[in-house]
């Protein structure tokens, strides 16, 4: 989604996990934009282990990429505990994953990159970011509504409309999937880039980060854990 207008925005909030997906649109704003700072949630997730891979990823960026180091500023914490309250999902309690009778996985948290999204935007409004940087994917994905294209399209609307600023959601992972994904991370920032995600990003489900596979951490059957591995191997063999 991008800005029709004439204005050139040069200041952007990312949504950062600690995965790969918000890792990789991490360096794709850092690539893109003269300034970025980065939001995190901790909203009760099983996984919550992502929270800790964050702030080494953070660290690490800086320290092994100086051009993007200078463009890097804050990073926002906020606690949405409340989110895990009313949720009742397998990746706010410890359930098994399993698919719903409306045709969603049982991961699915109901509002949470629509509130993700509009804090943002608050936070973006306070500090002056212009642009919202989300990791979210209609082509490698669990069917999530709050992931499509035309959500964001319309939140994005009414996110400009009640700030009363042309707010920009930007989703650089839109229409890729997990192989493009990795390629993207290989051609903003090499090997280096690479490695980090494999090392040091979180995306398990369940929260494991024990268990190394050449992808990364893992327990190699949950969905996002079945993703990450299928891109991997799909983009690892067209490198060599």
């Amino acid at each position: 989604m991008r800005n029709r207008g004439t204005s050139v925005k040069t200041h952007a909030l990312v949504l950062f996990s600690g995965g790969q997906d918000s890792t990789t649109c991490l360096a794709w704003a850092l690539d893109r934009y003269q300034h970025v700072e980065t939001i995190g949630f901790d909203y009760g997730q099983r996984h919550a282990v992502e929270l800790e891979c964050r702030k080494t990823v953070l660290a690490n960026l800086r320290e092994q990429f100086p051009a993007w180091a200078r463009k890097l500023g804050d990073d926002h914490m906020l606690d949405l505990s409340v989110l895990g309250q009313i949720s009742d999902t397998a990746l706010t309690a410890g359930k098994s994953i399993e698919m719903q009778k409306n045709g969603l996985p049982n991961t699915f948290v109901p509002g949470r990159n629509l509130l993700f999204f509009t804090l943002a935007a608050a936070i973006a409004y306070r500090r002056g970011l212009q642009v919202l940087v989300g990791g979210m994917c209609e082509t490698d994905y669990s069917g999530y509504p709050d992931c499509r294209d035309s959500t964001l399209k319309a939140l994005q609307v009414a996110i400009a409309l009640g700030m009363d600023q042309p707010l920009v959601i930007e989703t650089p992972l839109m229409w890729i999937d997990k192989a493009q994904t990795w390629q993207m991370a290989s051609e903003l920032g090499g090997r280096a880039l690479v490695d980090l995600i494999r090392s040091e990003t979180h995306t398990c489900y369940v929260g494991d980060h024990s268990t190394s596979h050449d992808w990364g951490y893992g327990c190699g059957a949950c969905p996002a854990c079945e993703l990450r591995q299928k891109g991997y191997f799909v983009f690892a063999s067209k490198a060599a």
